[in-house]
């Protein structure tokens, strides 16, 4: 496992580097984010994906949560209608994930995908130069989330290829997460964004 600092604007050319490559090798890069470490693939690299839920022991019906820098590069991947689109873009970036249409399955995901952008300014900016990344939590299936790089390594390290090292995260509870997918929307998990009143979210 390659181990880059992330922690500022100087470490972004060579993690961006170490990133593109393995990537192209279909490879697993741990990345934090504003709330957990996360594993991260192309979403549309099937191989990569079958990796990362080897890796997790998740069930491969699962969906894996994706990352964008911005809404424009999540609309590669995910169809977002009104009021949706208005309410992330006042939202986004924040520790919110919305379940959404796919354009086309995904091996992330299928029919939908849970998307986000995050509040971590250094790896939105990793993402703009590589395209949308899944996030999926850098844990076994049913173990608490890392929110530091050695938790991390303990339990995954043999299967990353690279770790962009971004000390402790800020993270003590995961994204909140919606479905938009049905009317009225549901919450699927309650986390660290509060869901604003207007938007009539029902609990599951």
């Amino acid at each position: 496992m390659r181990r880059l600092p992330f922690t500022d604007p100087i470490h972004l050319p060579a993690a961006v580097s170490a990133v593109r490559q393995a990537l192209a090798e279909h490879g697993i890069v741990a990345i934090p984010t504003e709330t957990f470490y996360g594993l991260a693939v192309d979403p549309r690299d099937a191989s990569a994906v079958d990796r990362v839920f080897a890796a997790k022991g998740r069930p491969v019906e699962k969906a894996l949560l994706v990352v964008g820098a911005s809404l424009v590069q999540l609309e590669e991947l995910v169809v977002v209608g009104e009021p949706w689109r208005a309410r992330l873009t006042a939202a986004w970036p924040a520790p919110l994930s919305v379940v959404l249409p796919t354009l086309r399955p995904v091996p992330a995901g299928g029919a939908t995908l849970a998307v986000r952008i995050p509040a971590h300014p250094l790896l939105r900016e990793l993402l703009t130069r590589t395209g949308p990344l899944t996030a999926t939590s850098a844990n076994r299936s049913g173990d608490p989330a890392p929110n530091r790089p050695e938790a991390l390594t303990s339990a995954l390290g043999r299967h990353v290829a690279v770790l962009l090292d971004g000390g402790r995260t800020g993270g003590t509870r995961a994204s909140t997460l919606i479905d938009a997918t049905c009317e009225p929307p549901r919450l699927l998990r309650s986390g660290a964004f509060a869901i604003p009143a207007n938007w009539a979210v029902t609990v599951v």
